[in-house]
């Protein structure tokens, strides 16, 4: 089975950055568009940021754009988040899902990590 392990949350004040890591099992890796999600206390999961199986296409929610970058190391099974200027507003719970289409829709990704957490401090 395709499984997903996400890494590199945690508690981060306001402006600062972080960067999250996802990997992923077997040797399929480079064939996923790959996703990052996010949820937190009280919501749903909403779409973060995508990347396409050779990473030449990226996608973001407007939420995030201009402050966070999605990359993938095929050649490790990794995709990354990187996440500049934090806002308290940011504090979810990140998760990474792969897929076979390059998209939004979260019913795209067969494969989602437990997620890893990210706090943001004023």
């Amino acid at each position: 089975q395709v499984q997903l392990v996400e890494s590199g949350g945690g508690l981060v004040q306001a402006g600062g950055s972080l960067r999250l890591s996802c990997e992923v099992s077997g040797r399929t890796f480079s064939s996923y568009t790959m996703g990052w999600f996010r949820q937190a206390p009280g919501t749903r999961r909403v779409f973060v940021a995508v990347i396409s199986q050779d990473g030449v296409s990226t996608y973001y929610a407007d939420s995030v754009k201009g402050r966070f970058t999605i990359s993938r190391d095929n050649a490790k099974n990794t995709v990354y988040l990187q996440m500049n200027s934090l806002k308290p507003e940011d504090t979810a719970v990140y998760y990474c899902a792969a897929g076979q289409r390059f998209g939004v829709a979260q019913t795209l990704y067969d494969y989602w990590g437990q997620g890893t957490q990210v706090t943001v401090s004023s």
